[in-house]
């Protein structure tokens, strides 16, 4: 016997080859007993004829397997002129009349007397005009298109044109415009094509300067960028060529009319009952929260949840970039940056805000989106009597979160070393909720963590519930749980400096 199997038989005096099988029964019943296999080795391998079942390629497709390799082969062959949305029917109509209606009605109207008019007064004094016009032009219209037409005018020359109506849906939570020929809005967390449409980039970049110079902002080949707001809250980011290569693209996130609560969140399958527990108890207690999420995520919603358990007496100063929070606190002082002029000079950043409120007596001071080194000042707020202070940031996870903080720390003209840095962090940090837009749309927090302290150099995080995904239902939507870890909070004391121990405890284990 040798490392690679027995030798031959009578004739077999030589070495077998390397990797060459032997047979495992002899199909002779002759033969030398040297040559008969070992029964033992025998049963070594299955037979070959339950080999030969596997040799084409292994199990078997299953149904959902053939089912996705189907949707990958559907989206890699599908078109991508689709995206157009370009308006059809009743609706073109009623545009089309109204690029021949608009020249002569506006021969017909002082622009400046009509700004000072609301929009139904407009309407009202539109409405004869209108009929002159359509009769110039010997076009018939029934009540309904006569309707429409009116409201698409007035929507021209006093609101935002075709935006007009998107923003009037309740259901449109975003609205993007890329360039006049494509608009896509956000329903129920999916986003679709919008029917509607603009003449020309001309048109678009008209109502783009309309919704930034109302809140004192500019784009033009100088600034082609723009933060800015509607008069509802909603936050309009604004970028123009040549920097956006299809035209003018403007993004609106809308404002809710209605304030969103935790139990509203709770509702909606956001959180479970614990953790909206647990949260209210965080803004009630003053701990100093972190709310971390992609963008989408839901973080300024959570803000403006979390905001509602602010004690009535305290003052509260929120500093952003562009105004988006709706407290509803009596004493709420909100605070806005303002960019450079045409010289570059006299921008006032989210930095200078922050070290100004230090001087302006804040009970909490609330930042809409930490970016860069006015982290360290907010750590200094929460760290200095400033306690129950919130923010947001855009990170993937908590772990993720206390790292950018610390980076933007570092980014400031401050030299720390980074050990005093994370110090910092876990000394003025009590929480960081996490929050997520997962796949099918819907909003979920994934984690609430507590920041503990220090080891070493490393900071020291608890988890107190987590988000666990389960499965997929067959409409896709996905299935989780909301699990808590069972774990007393750190945060414990503070809840019992305000009498809510006990039930935040319960709600921990």
């Amino acid at each position: 016997m040798n490392a690679f199997g027995k030798r031959g038989g009578a004739g077999g005096g030589g070495r077998p080859q390397f990797g060459v099988a032997k047979p495992m029964k002899s199909s002779s019943s002759g033969g030398s007993a040297a040559a008969a296999p070992d029964p033992d080795e025998a049963e070594q391998f299955p037979p070959v004829s339950d080999l030969t079942a596997n040799l084409d390629g292994g199990p078997e497709p299953t149904e959902a397997g053939v089912a996705a390799m189907d949707r990958l082969n559907t989206r890699q062959n599908a078109s991508g002129d689709a995206a157009s949305s370009k308006t059809e029917g009743f609706e073109a109509a009623v545009h089309r009349i109204k690029e021949q209606v608009l020249p002569r009605l506006l021969e017909r109207v002082d622009p400046e007397a009509a700004a000072t008019l609301s929009k139904d007064e407009l309407a009202e004094e539109f409405r004869p005009i209108i009929s002159e016009v359509l009769t110039e032009l010997k076009i018939n219209l029934n009540r309904r298109e006569q309707f429409a037409l009116e409201k698409v005018l007035v929507d021209e020359l006093l609101g935002l044109g075709p935006l007009e109506e998107l923003l009037a849906d309740p259901a449109v939570s975003d609205i993007m415009v890329n360039g006049p020929d494509q608009t896509f809005v956000e329903r129920k967390g999916k986003l679709e094509i919008a029917q509607v449409q603009f003449r020309d980039e001309e048109h678009l970049f008209q109502i783009a300067q309309r919704i930034v110079n109302k809140v004192g902002r500019r784009v033009d080949q100088t600034t082609p960028l723009a933060d800015a707001r509607l008069q509802d809250g909603s936050r309009v980011n604004v970028i123009i060529p040549p920097l956006s290569l299809r035209g003018t693209a403007i993004s609106i996130r809308k404002f809710s009319e209605k304030p969103i609560t935790l139990d509203m969140m709770k509702g909606f399958g956001s959180m479970s009952e614990k953790m909206a527990t647990i949260l209210k108890i965080a803004g009630a207690s003053r701990m100093n929260v972190i709310i971390s999420g992609g963008t989408g995520s839901g973080k300024t919603t959570m803000l403006n949840a979390l905001s509602k358990m602010i004690d009535p007496g305290e003052r509260v100063i929120t500093i952003e970039d562009a105004a988006e929070l709706r407290l509803q606190q009596p004493h709420w002082l909100p605070l806005e940056t303002r960019p450079p002029n045409l010289e570059g000079q006299g921008a006032i950043t989210i930095r200078d805000l922050v070290i100004n409120a230090l001087r302006m007596r804040p009970d909490r001071i609330i930042l809409g989106e930490i970016r860069g080194q006015e982290c360290f000042d907010l750590l200094a707020a929460m760290n200095t009597g400033h306690d129950g202070s919130m923010a947001t940031l855009h990170s993937n996870s908590p772990r993720e979160c206390l790292a950018r903080m610390e980076n933007m720390v570092m980014m400031g003209d401050i030299k720390i070393p980074k050990e005093a840095i994370s110090r910092q962090i876990a000394d003025s940090v009590d929480l960081i909720v996490q929050v997520k837009r997962l796949r099918d749309g819907s909003r979920r927090t994934t984690n609430i963590t507590e920041v503990i302290g220090m080891e070493g150099e490393v900071i020291v995080t608890q988890e107190l519930f987590k988000f666990e995904y389960l499965d997929e239902s067959a409409d896709g939507k996905i299935i989780g749980e909301y699990r808590s870890m069972g774990l007393r909070p750190y945060t414990l004391d503070k809840a019992k400096q305000f009498g809510f121990d006990q039930p935040y405890l319960e709600a921990c284990l």
